[in-house]
C-alpha cells in the first residue's frame, strides 16, 4: 500500500492518527511535567544570614571575610593548592579566579532566614525584620539572587510564617514590584499538601496586588524523611513538585534536619552520608525533567582557628563541593564567609580542568567528526550545558570556550536548549 513518500507502505493514514489521537493527552501531559530546564542562570550556592543580622553590606563584608581567610591562611596559588590538591597547572588562573570573584560577587544567592538562623521572635520584632528584609531587597544593591526563608507551614508556626512572607512581600509591591531573581524558600515540607497550601498562598497574594497569576514562586527544602518516602511507600517529592503547579524552582536538601530525623548521630551528620545520597538520589529523579533544580545541604564544620584546623576545613568542605558536582547538585548551601573560598576553588577547578575534553567533543559533534568517543544529541546537550554553568559562575571566558569549540554562547544555548 502506497504512503505519503516515495517509498511502499502497508499501513493507512487512519492508523498514525488514530495513535496520534490515542497519544494526545499523554503529549499534553509530558509538555505540562515535563518542560526541561529553564535555561536561565542557577547560582552555584546559597547564602543564609539570620534577618536580624543581614545588612545592605552583608555580602561586601562576606567577601571581605573570605578574603582576609585566603590572605591568612593560603596566600598564593602554590598555598592552595598544597591545602586542596589542585593540580599545578590549574592553581594560577583557579586562584586569580577566586580572589577575582570575592571582589566582584561573593555572594551569588542570599537568603534572608526566618526560620532556624532567627528562631522565635515577638511578632512586633519579626514584622519589623520583614519590612526590614523587603527594603534591603528593594534598593538593589543585593546579589542577582535573592529572597527569604519563611517558618514552615506545620500548625505552631503557620500563622507567623505566613504573615512574614505577606509583610516581605507588601514591602516589596510597595517599594516598586517584586525584582526578577526573587526566591521564597519553604522549608520543613513533609506533605504535599502543604505545597499546595504554599501555591494557594502565593496565589492569594497575586490577585490582592494584581499579579501575573504564577508570578511568585518557591522552593522547597527536603528536610524529613516523610517528603522523600511517604507513608504509602510513594516518592513524595515526586508529589510535591506536582502539588507546586508549576510554581516551585527547585528541592534543597537540608542536611541536618534530615540527617537527624533519620536517628544519624550528630558527629556523622554530613551532605555524603548514605542517608543524604539516598535522599538526594530520590530527589533528583523526581526532578529530572521537571524544571526544577537541585540544592544540596551544607557542612557544619567552619574554617576557623588555627591554620591546620581552617585547611582541614577547607580540604573536607572542597571534596564535598567536588562530590557534590560530580552528581550534578550544582548548587548547596554556605555557612560561614570562609567558605566562600574552598566553594568557587572547587567549582572552578570541576569546570576548567574538563574544559579541553568537553570543547574537543562537543566541537567534534558540531562537525560530524570521528573521534574516540560518539556522542549523541543527549550528551551534546549535557556538554552544552556544563560550558554554560561554567561561563554563568566565571570559571570560564566566552573567548576561550569559542575559541576551543568554534560556538558562541548563543550556539551553545541552542544546542542545550536554552534557546
Amino acid at each position: 500500500m502506497g504512503g505519503d513518500g516515495a517509498a511502499p507502505t502497508s499501513l493507512p493514514g487512519a492508523v498514525r492518527d488514530a495513535i496520534g489521537a490515542s497519544l494526545a493527552g499523554v503529549d499534553a501531559e509530558l509538555a505540562r511535567r515535563y518542560p526541561g530546564d529553564p535555561g536561565t542562570r542557577q547560582p552555584v550556592h546559597t547564602v543564609y544570614v539570620p534577618a536580624d543580622r543581614v545588612a545592605p553590606g552583608t555580602p561586601r563584608a562576606w567577601g571581605e571575610q573570605a578574603l582576609a581567610a585566603l590572605d591568612a591562611h593560603a596566600p598564593d596559588p602554590a598555598a592552595l593548592a598544597d591545602v586542596l590538591g589542585i593540580p599545578g597547572d590549574l592553581a594560577g588562573p583557579v586562584y586569580a579566579r577566586v580572589r577575582a570573584k570575592l571582589v566582584r560577587e561573593p555572594v551569588e544567592d542570599l537568603r534572608i532566614d526566618f526560620e532556624d538562623g532567627y528562631g522565635p521572635r515577638p511578632d512586633a520584632e519579626e514584622d519589623a525584620a520583614a519590612a526590614r528584609a523587603a527594603a534591603l531587597v528593594a534598593d538593589g544593591t543585593c546579589p542577582a539572587y535573592v529572597g527569604i526563608r519563611i517558618k514552615c507551614l506545620e500548625a505552631a508556626v503557620r500563622d507567623r510564617g505566613i504573615r512574614t512572607l505577606d509583610v516581605f512581600l507588601t514591602g516589596l509591591m510597595d517599594a516598586g514590584g517584586l525584582p526578577g531573581g526573587l526566591v521564597v524558600t519553604l522549608p520543613k515540607v513533609t506533605y504535599a499538601e502543604q505545597v499546595t497550601a504554599m501555591a494557594r498562598l502565593c496565589e492569594a497574594f497575586e490577585k490582592a496586588r494584581g499579579l501575573a497569576p504564577g508570578r511568585i514562586r518557591f522552593e522547597i527544602q527536603i528536610e524529613t524523611p516523610q517528603a522523600v518516602l511517604g507513608p504509602d511507600g510513594r516518592a513524595t517529592v515526586a508529589r510535591m513538585i506536582d502539588a507546586g503547579e508549576g510554581r516551585v524552582t527547585g528541592l534543597h536538601y537540608g542536611t541536618f534536619d534530615y540527617s537527624a530525623a533519620c536517628g544519624v548521630s550528630a558527629a556523622h551528620q554530613a551532605p555524603d552520608h548514605p542517608a543524604a545520597d539516598h535522599a538526594k538520589a530520590v530527589m533528583q529523579a523526581a526532578a529530572a525533567g521537571t524544571g526544577v533544580r537541585l540544592s544540596d545541604g551544607s557542612t557544619n564544620v567552619l574554617p576557623v582557628g588555627p591554620a591546620g584546623q581552617v585547611h582541614a576545613a577547607w580540604r573536607l568542605h572542597y571534596g564535598l563541593v567536588r562530590r557534590s558536582l560530580a552528581r550534578a547538585y550544582y548548587q548547596g548551601w554556605d555557612m560561614h564567609p570562609a567558605h566562600l573560598p574552598t566553594r568557587y576553588a572547587a567549582v572552578y577547578a570541576f569546570y576548567r580542568e574538563t574544559l579541553p575534553e568537553t570543547a574537543a567533543r562537543l566541537a567534534a559533534y558540531v562537525t560530524r567528526t570521528t573521534g574516540a568517543v560518539l556522542d549523541e544529541p543527549a550528551t551534546a546537550r549535557a556538554l552544552s550545558g556544563h560550558l554554560l554553568r561554567g561561563l554563568d559562575c566565571g570559571a570560564l571566558d566566552a573567548a576561550e570556550v569559542e575559541h576551543l569549540t568554534g560556538l558562541p554562547r548563543a550556539r551553545l544555548a541552542a544546542l542545550a536548549g536554552r534557546d
